[in-house]
């Protein structure tokens, strides 16, 4: 027996990263997956992001547990394509119990030298496309009277990060999205819920331009960015955590195990925010 079993989970941002470890954790407890992702670049991002090979790879992933997944390329800035990846959902799997607001984009600039197209692409995804994933589910569950959503923040949803304000504002915003979400929906059963990753290790932390930021200087290594991940954290031996921890975190919110659960938000940051900084002294 599953923890969501018989459930139908839908996941933004599901291609990789975070939102594979989403797809494959709901999967292993039960549940059959859509699969969301925009599969492209945006201008932005310096990172490489999630391609159509990426998507394509995690549903033989999903089906090796025996559960299904459709995978739906779509932008979550884009209301239609969202309302269209719901549709699709609900008529291969009959229902969508679950939401995963995962999708999400990083980039760096002190705030006065961003430009509007970064400005602007950061709060459409980190965002705007909370919302409007949520706003796709919402009248399905409704009808239902039941349903889960679960929002990924991040501890810069909780606290400033200098060089990059835009993604601070919109991790703030998403947990202010989050109470207000919960609020309306819970008089129809519907639960949402937040959760702030600390240092998690994945394609979107783990490029050139987080080891410079770690290294404190250009040509940084990925030795940099584990050292830092230590710096980062409270707890012992706790450097850039594997995204299970937040699939994990997924799970239990979007299981029975939280029926009495919603408007709050879960920081999972091996002791991040009882810092008052760097910590000086990591425990290995």
């Amino acid at each position: 027996m599953g923890l969501l079993d018989g459930k139908v989970a839908l996941i933004t941002g599901g291609a990789r990263g975070q939102g594979r470890a989403h797809a494959l954790t709901s999967a292993r407890e039960g549940a059959d997956v859509v699969l969301v992702d925009i599969a492209d670049q945006l201008e932005t991002v310096p990172y490489a992001m999630a391609t159509a090979d990426d998507l394509a790879e995690t549903v033989p992933q999903v089906e090796a547990l025996d559960r299904r997944a459709l995978a739906v390329t779509a932008d979550v800035r884009d209301q239609g394509q969202l309302d269209e990846a719901v549709s699709r959902g609900i008529a291969e799997f009959g229902k969508i119990d679950i939401l995963i607001a995962n999708a999400g984009i990083w980039t760096q600039g002190p705030f006065w030298e961003l430009s509007e197209q970064s400005w602007d692409e950061m709060i459409g995804v980190n965002l705007t496309g909370v919302w409007k994933s949520a706003k796709a589910v919402a009248p399905h569950m409704i009808e239902r009277q039941s349903g889960s959503i679960v929002i990924t923040s991040s501890v810069n949803g909780l606290e400033p990060g200098a060089n990059y304000a835009h993604y601070v504002a919109a991790k703030h915003g998403v947990i202010g999205l989050m109470k207000n979400i919960a609020l309306e929906l819970a008089p129809h059963g519907v639960r949402c819920n937040s959760i702030n990753p600390g240092a998690i290790k994945t394609p979107m932390t783990d490029h050139q331009g987080a080891w410079d930021m770690f290294a404190g200087h250009e040509g940084g290594t990925e030795a940099d960015l584990i050292e830092g991940g230590y710096h980062f954290h409270a707890l012992k031996g706790m450097t850039f955590m594997p995204p299970q921890v937040i699939a994990d975190t997924a799970l239990y919110l979007n299981s029975d195990l939280a029926a009495a659960v919603t408007g709050v938000t879960i920081p999972v940051d091996a002791g991040h925010m009882l810092l008052t900084g760097f910590n000086q002294a990591p425990v290995r």
